[in-house]
């Protein structure tokens, strides 16, 4: 029989953030920096592009990009394992190979992959953690980048040996550069979470920093009107 599965961010939001904050005294992430970018960057082109980029909870890694100029859409789903299990109650038990990631299209015009990485690096989540961000452990919250062409590859791979090399953070980068074998859109309930819930308990404790870290940290790539899910699927 197979045990139900509570994700911790399950148990914040039942808790409350007081007492769930003093369970998870010191878990939180680090107080984010600007880093440097990539020395080299893919030539912008004339039609979108999208990389997938898993950081934990994908609740906060979409609203970041969400607020991020230059950024189309940005989808919550699931990346790293296969099809028939990409769901929410099967990727939460760890065992699906799955990360919670998010799918951000961009217009190459108006900013670069290189800036979303450095973005990615900086405010989205802390990359020194392979299997945890803040209160979630768990294979399926891990740091990756999953590529879909050889420059993707090429670029992230140099840029975490950059990074690296000059030592920015006080540990390795644990980002795993995995190759994106699909990418599964999350349940409706999971898009456009961080907007439509600014009042729960996780978000307001582990989220909601980031998109002021955003705003404080890269003020000409932040736009205060999120670009949404639901406006998209409206205007299709």
């Amino acid at each position: 029989m197979m045990r139900p599965h509570f994700s911790r961010r399950a148990v914040f939001a039942a808790l409350g953030a007081v007492a769930f904050a003093a369970l998870t005294f010191g878990q939180s992430q680090a107080e984010p920096f600007v880093i440097s970018p990539p020395k080299t960057d893919i030539a912008a082109s004339p039609a979108p592009r999208s990389i997938v980029l898993a950081g934990g909870c994908f609740w906060g890694v979409q609203g970041v990009y969400q607020h991020t100029k230059g950024v189309i859409e940005a989808v919550s789903g699931y990346a790293g394992g296969p099809a028939e299990k990409a769901r929410y109650d099967a990727v939460s038990t760890g065992a699906t190979g799955h990360a919670e990631a998010v799918k951000v299209t961009y217009d190459p015009k108006e900013i670069s992959l290189g800036k979303i990485l450095q973005i990615y690096f900086s405010v989205v989540h802390d990359p020194t953690q392979l299997n945890r961000q803040g209160p979630d452990t768990g294979t399926q919250y891990r740091s990756a980048i999953f590529t879909s062409e050889p420059e993707e590859r090429t670029l992230a791979t140099s840029y975490i040996a950059e990074l690296n090399a000059a030592k920015a953070y006080k540990r390795p980068i644990a980002t795993r550069i995995e190759p994106l074998e699909g990418f599964y859109a999350a349940e409706n309930y999971h898009q456009d979470y961080l907007t439509l819930h600014p009042s729960q308990p996780y978000i307001v404790f582990y989220d909601l920093p980031k998109i002021e870290n955003l705003k404080k940290l890269f003020a000409a790539n932040y736009r205060d009107k999120p670009v949404l899910v639901r406006d998209a699927k409206a205007t299709n």
